[in-house]
């Protein structure tokens, strides 16, 4: 009986300990907005959150989407950031905060973009949302399908501006998944990052509304948001080396409450925790010989950077073993398997990062062989 009650008492004790250490920063927060979240923007992984699942309006910060969907279709191709806007009635009619679009105003994608992500400027928004889609009901179709892409599974948007609509709503979690996804695009930062600029050939001022740019170091994005439905909302993220973490706040009481509590999780995040890049893209590897291919090696190569995150301190640990293939028979597809870094934080495995041919090789044929045997037979005949 006493050696149960010893065993129940240590174990009660081990999980108590790790639900201090995971969730110490409860009791110390003291957050005053409705919901809150701290992700880590390279591995995805929650720090801190606070009803992050919670649906509620995002006011102007509905516009990450907005942003996110233009930066996809300016990597596309699909539009140029030089391409001209005409504005149609519908984004003239737009209230709230604006540059004051007037109907058949030509302005390019780059100004529009500018004041979307600098002004908050509700009808650059749908300007934009028209330009891309068609309309801004059809925007408003593709934001929630890539918002489902991403795995928000509590977001519902209705325009693409974040005006108040009835039944339109995201969850801080959700929001921190599509800023995640929109600062991968390198280009936004010139525009998120920007604090003083103007449009109109200089005749219409603008001034970023996100105040951290001033005052909190590292911080380069990403969107700020009010309604009187909504309170002060705010998507906020700062960088420090390869560290990147994201913070939003909803419904917090007042604009100056949005920012201190934002940067009150980014402090936590940036005391506690860093990135550490362990594989890189591109970089080769090794290579692998290709037995009866056209070629007779491939290079092994991850496709994307890979990151862990870890508590400060814990990166002299950190170890990684390359494993690749002894060889692969032709034809070789760019991108199979062929080998694995894996990641060890002392003895204990912590991910395996698989790692990729980075081109195609057919298979040989006879002309192929001929052609080898005879540029071999060049090459020991110059030898001799």
């Amino acid at each position: 009986m006493l050696k149960k009650t010893l065993l129940f008492t240590l174990i009660f004790s081990l999980i108590c300990s790790v639900l201090l250490e995971n969730f110490a920063y409860a009791d110390n927060f003291n957050l005053k907005s409705k919901s809150a979240i701290l992700m880590d923007a390279n591995t995805g992984k929650v720090l801190y959150e606070k009803n992050s699942h919670e649906e509620l309006p995002p006011a102007s910060v509905t516009k990450v989407m907005t942003m996110l969907l233009v930066m996809e279709a300016l990597d596309s191709g699909k539009i140029k950031t030089t391409d001209k806007v005409v504005t149609s009635e519908h984004a003239y009619d737009m209230g709230g905060t604006q540059i004051y679009l007037e109907v058949g105003e030509e302005m390019t994608v780059d100004d529009l973009l500018k004041s979307v992500a600098m002004n908050s400027a509700n009808d650059a928004s749908v300007a934009l949302a028209e330009y891309i889609s068609g309309s801004e009901e059809k925007f408003v179709e593709e934001m929630n399908k890539r918002a489902k892409e991403l795995g928000a599974k509590n977001t519902n948007f209705k325009n693409a501006s974040g005006l108040p609509e009835e039944g339109h709503y995201t969850s801080v979690y959700d929001m921190a998944l599509i800023s995640r996804e929109l600062v991968k695009h390198k280009n936004i930062f010139k525009y998120l990052t920007n604090k003083i600029d103007s449009v109109r050939n200089g005749k219409f001022s603008l001034a970023n509304t996100n105040k951290l740019l001033w005052n909190y170091q590292g911080a380069d994005g990403i969107k700020t948001g009010s309604t009187s439905e909504a309170l002060y909302c705010l998507s906020a993220t700062a960088k420090r080396g390869d560290t990147r973490f994201i913070a939003v706040v909803f419904g917090a009481p007042d604009s100056a409450t949005r920012f201190k509590e934002a940067s009150k999780l980014l402090d936590y995040g940036f005391a506690n925790f860093e990135t550490k890049k362990v594989v890189e893209a591109g970089k080769v590897y090794g290579n692998i010989k290709v037995l009866k291919g056209q070629q007779d090696y491939v290079n092994a190569i991850s496709k994307n950077d890979e990151y862990i995150l870890l508590k400060k301190g814990e990166s002299k640990n950190i170890k990684q073993i390359v494993s690749l293939n002894k060889y692969v028979d032709a034809p070789v597809k760019a991108g199979s398997e062929i080998g694995t870094v894996k990641i060890y934080n002392g003895n204990n495995l912590i991910k395996t990062v698989s790692l990729k041919a980075d081109k195609n090789v057919k298979r040989t044929n006879l002309i192929n062989a001929f052609e080898k045997i005879y540029k071999s037979w060049i090459k020991n005949t110059k030898s001799l």
